[in-house]
Order: structure tokens, then sequence, then C-alpha cells
């Protein structure tokens, strides 16, 4: 007789939740497949907008995990599991990680924005946040940028991305300014040759923009020369150092001064 009791009784909890299991299975598989379609669809879509590929993992990442909370809560509510106080749960727990991790979140969005409107790329030449290098890598919550001196700079994207940013390489070109002076003495029109001559003959200097030599200022103990060559990003520090190094060289064979500060002494007899 217990016998009959306990079959009954299985066969009943049997009928009350066997299909909902069913149902809880088939929603699972089909809600799966959804998932990984409309991942796969949003992936074509990122490609096709060129997004870096750290943001599309983690943008997929993210969204596939929401998709699969979002799959469980439709299984547990068709089981018959009240799922407000889960999704209570969700949100507080989500509220405090939020609250914990603020300062992350910023870097994240700045990250993103980064990733989106592309304000500079890998290889690119930037300053930022009083910075200084090119662009390394580009990450969800920084960015990697090696120095002049081959250091490695880690900037928040949190605060680059909200910063002045400074590209040198979005043009393709720069424009190098020095400021060379020489004594009165010195003939203007002759001076003005020997420094164009010193920029035409490099063939890193670009023919178009053409470079100029031009009287900035009248200084005080010099006459003051703008020296402005234009040149491709990845020469500029080639054709600065050589403007700086062949000018000294052309002005001393020209018989050209270059004055330098000179001190007065004063004894006083007694």
């Amino acid at each position: 007789m217990d016998t009959d009791k306990i079959i009954d009784q299985v066969s009943e909890l049997a009928t009350q939740y066997g299909l909902k299991v069913i149902g809880a299975i088939v929603i699972w598989i089909v809600g799966s497949w959804i998932i990984k379609r409309l991942l796969g669809v949003a992936r074509k879509a990122m490609n096709k907008s060129s997004y870096e590929e750290s943001l599309q993992k983690f943008l997929l990442n993210l969204c596939g995990w929401i998709l699969k909370v979002l799959l469980i809560l439709a299984i547990l509510a068709n089981l018959g599991i009240e799922t407000t106080s889960f999704a209570a749960v969700l949100a507080a727990a989500g509220l405090a990680i939020g609250m914990a991790l603020q300062g992350s979140l910023s870097n994240f969005a700045g990250g993103v924005m980064i990733m989106i409107f592309k304000p500079f790329k890998v290889g690119d030449l930037v300053e930022g946040q009083g910075e200084l290098g090119v662009v390394k890598e580009i990450e969800i919550f920084t960015t990697k940028l090696t120095s002049p001196d081959n250091k490695l700079i880690i900037l928040p994207n949190g605060a680059l991305s909200n910063g002045n940013i400074i590209n040198y390489s979005a043009e393709g070109t720069l424009q190098i300014r020095h400021t060379i002076g020489v004594s009165y003495d010195s003939d203007i029109k002759q001076t003005k040759e020997v420094l164009m001559k010193v920029l035409t003959d490099q063939a890193e200097v670009m023919s178009n923009p053409a470079p100029t030599v031009d009287v900035s200022e009248l200084a005080d103990s010099s006459v003051n020369f703008a020296v402005r060559p234009w040149v491709k990003t990845e020469d500029y520090w080639t054709v600065y150092f050589n403007t700086l190094e062949n000018a000294k060289i052309a002005l001393d064979a020209a018989g050209i001064e270059i004055p330098y500060p000179h001190q007065v002494e004063i004894q006083k007899q007694g």
C-alpha cells in the first residue's frame, strides 16, 4: 500500500513538473541558439564598423553574460520559481559593484569612447595628460604609450578621453619649428639663403609645403629667424636634430656669428 502511494506521488510530481522541466530544457536549448546567433550578428556588425579587437571581445562577453542571465531568469519563471527576488539581488549587486568600481567604470567608458571615435590608433605619436609617446596598445581601461626614450607610459582612459589629445600623426606631416638667432652685424639676406640651403639639402624636407625662413624677432642681442621645414611624421626627429647641427656648421662656414650671452665683470677698486 505504501509502495502504491509513493508511486502515485511520484506520478503526480512527474505530471506536475515533468512538462515544466522539459519546457525549461527546450527554453535553454532554443535560447542558447538564439544568443549565439545574436552574438554572431553583433560580431559581424562590429567587424564592418572596424571596432578594436579588445572592445569587440569585451562587448560580446558582456552581452553574452547579460543574455544568459535573462535566459536563466526565464527558465526559473517557467519552473514556477519567483524571480522578483533574484532580480532585486542582481540589481543590488550591480549597484554595489558600480559604486566600488566607480573609477574603473570611468576608465571603461573612456576606453569605449576612444575605440569608437578613434582620436588615435596604434602607432600614432600623441600627447595627452602631459605625456608624449607612440601608442603601443589601446585597452579597455588604459592606453599604453612608448616615450621617445623607450619608457612605457600607462594612461587611464577616463582621464585621457576627457582631456586634450594632440595627435601628431593624424595628418601625416608635421612642421618643425626652430628659432635661430644671429648677430645684428650679420646680413639678413645672406643668413636666409644659408639657412634655406640647410633645409633644401635634406632629402627628408618636403618641397610641398615649401620650407620657410623668416625674421621672427629683433631681440636684445640677436636677430631671430623662424626656420620652418615640413616633413613626414616619421622623419620629424631626424630633420629636427640635423637642422640644428647643419645650421651651426653652415653659419660658421659663412662667417655669420651666432651670439651667446656675455658676462661683464666689474671690479671695484678701493
